[in-house]
C-alpha cells in the first residue's frame, strides 16, 4: 500500500513539540521593536537569524518584502491548485461505480475545497485578501497546477489521480511541514494527512481495475501512462531552470528543491508499481545501485508550459466553470456577511 504522510520521503509529521518552542521562545527573546522604528539592517539580521534557528516567522514579524511576495505567491498557487483540482474528479461523482466509491470521492472533493480554504486563510495572514487572490487568478494573473488542464477520461483515471498525482502533493508537502513561515506550515500537517488518505483511495481504484477483467486492467494501464508525467511535473521545473528555487531554500520555505523531491517520489512509485501489476510508461526506468535511486525520463516542460499559456485540452473549459461557480455564488458570500454585521451590531448593544 502506498506510505502514509507519517514515513513520506522519510520525513514526519508533527506539531511543535517542547523542543520547537523553546528554541522558537529563545529566538524571540531579543526581537526588535519594530513599532519603535528599528533599524530595517536589524530587522533584517533578526529575520535571517529566526530562519536560521528553525524558528517559525508569524503574522506579527517583521519579513523582507521579497519573502512575503514569495510566500503569497506560492500559497495562492497551491490554494488555486487545490479549488481547481476538484473539476476533473467531480464530473465522476454521479458516475463512480458503486455508492462506497462515490461516498469516497465525495469526501475528496470536499477535502479539497477545504484545503483551498486553509490555504486561503494562512495567505490572509500575510495581508492580502481572499477576494483579490480569486480576482487574481479569475483574471489570468495568478496560475494553479497545469495538471488540472487534462480531462479524467475514465474510471481509472481518478484512481491514477489519486495514487499519482496525490502522492507527489505528499511527497512535495510533507517537507512544507517545516517551512519557516508558520501559518502555512501548520496548515500543512492536516493537509498532508488527509492527502494521505486521497492516494490510498486512488491506489485502491487502480488495485481493484487491475484485478479486474481484461479491459478493466488495460483501462487501468492507460490511466497510468496518461498521469505518470503529469505527476512528475507537479515538481516544478528541474533546478537548473527554477528561478525561484535557490531563494526559497536559503528562507526554508521549501526544505528540499525539485530534483530532490522529485527523486525520492520515483524510487518510491517504482517501487509501488509492481504490486499494482502495471508498469509505468518509461523505458529509461531503471534501478541504479550505485546512487540508489531510480533513473527516470523527465516530463516535456515545453508542452507543459504551453498548457499554463492557456493551450491545454480543459483550460477555457475550467476557468469558464470557476468563474461561473464564483458569480453563482455571490449570494452566499453577501449573506453570510450580513449575517456576520447583523451579529456584530448585536453584541455591541
Amino acid at each position: 500500500m502506498p506510505q502514509g504522510p507519517h514515513d513520506a520521503g522519510g520525513e514526519r509529521l508533527r506539531l511543535v513539540g517542547p523542543a520547537e518552542a523553546s528554541r522558537e521562545q529563545a529566538g524571540r527573546a531579543g526581537s526588535p521593536d519594530v513599532a519603535a522604528g528599528a533599524d530595517e539592517a536589524v530587522l533584517q539580521r533578526y529575520f535571517e537569524d529566526m530562519v536560521a534557528a528553525d524558528a517559525k516567522i508569524e503574522p506579527r514579524d517583521w519579513m523582507p518584502d521579497a519573502y512575503r511576495s514569495m510566500m503569497i505567491r506560492q500559497i495562492a498557487q497551491h490554494a488555486h491548485s487545490e479549488l481547481m483540482g476538484m473539476q476533473p474528479e467531480s464530473n465522476w461523482l454521479s458516475r463512480a461505480p458503486s455508492l462506497r466509491r462515490k461516498t469516497a470521492l465525495l469526501a475528496k472533493v470536499q477535502d479539497e475545497a477545504g484545503h483551498a480554504m486553509y490555504l486561503y486563510a494562512a495567505a490572509e495572514t500575510l495581508g492580502v485578501t481572499r477576494r483579490e487572490l480569486l480576482d487574481q487568478l479569475h483574471d489570468g494573473r495568478q496560475h494553479y497546477s497545469v495538471v488540472f488542464n487534462f480531462p479524467a477520461a475514465s474510471w481509472a483515471d481518478i484512481g491514477a489521480i489519486g495514487w499519482l498525482l496525490d502522492g507527489a502533493a505528499i511527497a512535495n508537502q510533507v517537507p512544507l511541514c517545516r517551512c519557516s513561515y508558520g501559518p502555512y506550515a501548520r496548515a500543512m500537517v492536516r493537509i498532508c494527512k488527509e492527502e494521505s488518505f486521497h492516494q490510498r483511495q486512488g491506489y485502491s481504484i487502480l488495485h481493484t481495475l487491475s484485478g479486474g477483467t481484461p479491459a478493466q486492467h488495460r483501462m487501468a494501464q492507460q490511466a497510468v501512462d496518461r498521469w505518470w508525467y503529469r505527476a512528475l511535473a507537479l515538481f516544478g521545473l528541474p533546478d537548473r531552470a527554477s528561478r525561484n528555487t535557490s531563494r526559497s531554500m536559503a528562507w526554508k520555505i521549501k526544505r528540499l528543491t525539485n530534483d530532490e523531491v522529485r527523486q525520492k517520489f520515483v524510487d518510491v512509485i517504482a517501487e509501488q508499481v509492481g504490486s499494482l501489476g502495471l508498469t509505468l510508461p518509461d523505458q529509461a526506468l531503471r534501478y541504479d545501485a550505485e546512487r540508489g535511486h531510480w533513473d527516470f525520463t523527465l516530463p516535456d516542460f515545453d508542452a507543459l508550459t504551453t498548457v499554463l499559456k492557456g493551450y491545454g485540452p480543459c483550460n477555457r473549459q475550467r476557468m469558464e466553470r470557476r468563474r461561473r461557480t464564483h458569480d453563482e455564488g455571490a449570494w452566499v458570500r453577501e449573506s453570510a456577511l450580513a449575517h456576520a454585521e447583523k451579529q456584530r451590531r448585536r453584541r455591541a448593544g
